[in-house]
């Protein structure tokens, strides 16, 4: 018999090693945790059933593409990477050069691994407030991700961040583009009423 405990604590003041938030996670795998640079804990509620067949199929489309390029690896939402600037995080959808996957120790594959995406796709969920993904995407940029996508369906929007730039925010419907980071990979978002 498997007893629930609900999880009570002030989760803005635990303040854990790496070792330890990984213990946590494993040992509690039903929960979705994350851990922003500042070192606090967030937990993640679940997703509704249209935020999650948006998320398979955002990541369907990116695995397609992917498996035509062989230029990388793709990653689900239950991927938590260890980013540099010393957050743990979980986009919805993620994407690493061949190259620098390989670079990686088995260990550091196996584990949460060690490296910045070079590309996120992050979904809104309506539980969201808008700045808390915002944060997530700045979070990716300053730890190295190269292109990132906030797909935001409470005001029918997309922001794009983009290493070094200043983010583009776009009405939908509207054509995403891979850019050099995924060369030829485009994506149509329509707004998210017709999907």
């Amino acid at each position: 018999m498997e007893l629930t405990l609900p999880l009570k604590m002030n989760l803005k003041h635990v303040h854990l090693t790496d070792e330890q938030f990984y213990q946590l996670c494993i040992h509690n795998p039903k929960l979705n945790i994350e851990r922003n640079a500042k070192g606090v804990l967030i937990v993640m509620a679940p997703v509704g059933g249209d935020s999650g067949r948006r998320e398979a199929n955002y990541i369907t489309d990116l695995n397609l593409w992917n498996r035509q390029t062989n230029l990388g690896e793709v990653f689900s939402s239950s991927t938590l990477f260890k980013l540099p600037n010393g957050g743990d995080r979980s986009p919805d959808a993620a994407w690493v050069e061949r190259w620098r996957w390989q670079a990686l120790t088995p260990e550091q594959r196996q584990k949460f691994p060690p490296i910045a995406p070079d590309f996120v796709l992050e979904l809104r969920s309506r539980t969201d407030s808008l700045t808390d993904p915002q944060d997530k995407m700045q979070e990716y940029l300053d730890s190295g991700v190269r292109l990132g996508w906030l797909l935001n369906p409470q005001d029918q929007q997309v922001e794009i961040y983009r290493h070094g730039q200043e983010k583009e925010v776009r009405t939908l419907p509207t054509l995403l583009s891979g850019e050099t980071v995924l060369p030829g990979f485009e994506l149509q978002v329509d707004s998210f009423s017709d999907q």
